[in-house]
């Protein structure tokens, strides 16, 4: 069998400024949760059998307090984030199991499935459906890959080096020094993706890097200048890479057969009647249909 593992916030937003606004009845704006369980649908309607949804109940997570400028739901149109829930409660009621994180963020839940999933061998491969940068250090060899399927693009663990010149295992390394500003935290001054690129795919990590230059890789230019910053905020890169390392403890699921979609529950005609969606309910039948 194959698991997909679905990042439902990059979905919502994805979504969110790809479709027109609708509300239902009670005003509710509900454009992108029918856009995210379209594409849902369409993924089961291609044969997925197994399948997983994480979002972010809330955009805050523990690391808010670990460093104060981490992403925040400050800026987000309420019209998107009043979606979540209902994205959530659509989804369950379409027979999909949903992880709605509060503490842990999604990405968390989606690595943390994804290493509980390759554990099973039943399981052929396994897909993290995101193209979020911070998912490349979950990827294994071809069993476990990441997938963003807007682009139709799947990156192994040799996409992985290809595209950021390092294992995935280096990720977190790596975006300490270079930053990430989509949730918050600047890098290392003087760190760029080339010279990350460069001493990580020498040293595997933070701590693997010497001290002393006269150690350092001949390849790796403007050494001493990336040796005094990363040494003289050291602190800081070792707090970034918390940051950008995802958890593999969050709560997802006991066995791989909890994924199996095994069709609606009986309140999704319903849903589907407040979502304003009569062919949502009838692509859902369709699939449902062979699988009895």
């Amino acid at each position: 069998m194959d698991v997909h593992l679905i990042d439902g916030t990059y979905e919502l937003f994805r979504h969110f400024f790809a479709v027109p606004a609708i509300a239902d009845a009670s005003g509710q704006e509900i454009g992108a949760v029918r856009g995210v369980l379209a594409s849902v649908v369409s993924m089961i309607e291609k044969g997925a059998t197994h399948l997983g949804v994480a979002t972010d109940h809330v955009v805050e997570s523990f690391r808010n307090d670990l460093y104060p400028g981490y992403k925040t739901s400050e800026g987000v149109a309420p019209e998107l984030l009043s979606q979540f829930p209902v994205l959530e409660e659509a989804l369950q009621s379409m027979g999909v199991l949903v992880w709605p994180e509060v503490y842990f963020e999604a990405d968390d839940a989606l690595a943390s499935a994804a290493t509980s999933a390759a554990k099973d061998a039943q399981v052929r491969q396994v897909f993290i459906c995101t193209p979020d940068k911070d998912l490349a250090q979950s990827v294994v060899g071809t069993r476990v890959v990441q997938l963003d399927r807007r682009r139709e693009i799947l990156r192994d663990e040799a996409g992985v080096v290809e595209k950021f010149g390092v294992k995935p295992q280096s990720i977190p390394d790596y975006l300490a020094v270079v930053g990430d500003s989509a949730d918050g935290y600047p890098g290392v001054a003087g760190w760029g993706a080339k010279a990350a690129a460069l001493v990580f795919s020498q040293y595997s990590h933070l701590e693997d890097i010497p001290k002393d230059l006269k150690e350092w890789h001949p390849s790796i230019k403007r050494a001493r200048g990336l040796s005094e910053s990363l040494f003289g905020a050291w602190d800081d890169a070792l707090l970034f890479r918390t940051l950008a390392t995802l958890r593999l403890d969050a709560p997802v699921f006991d066995t791989v057969e909890e994924l199996r979609w095994q069709g609606p529950r009986a309140d999704f005609e319903e849903t589907c009647r407040r979502l304003k969606a009569p062919d949502l309910l009838r692509r859902v039948t369709a699939a449902k249909s062979p699988r009895q």
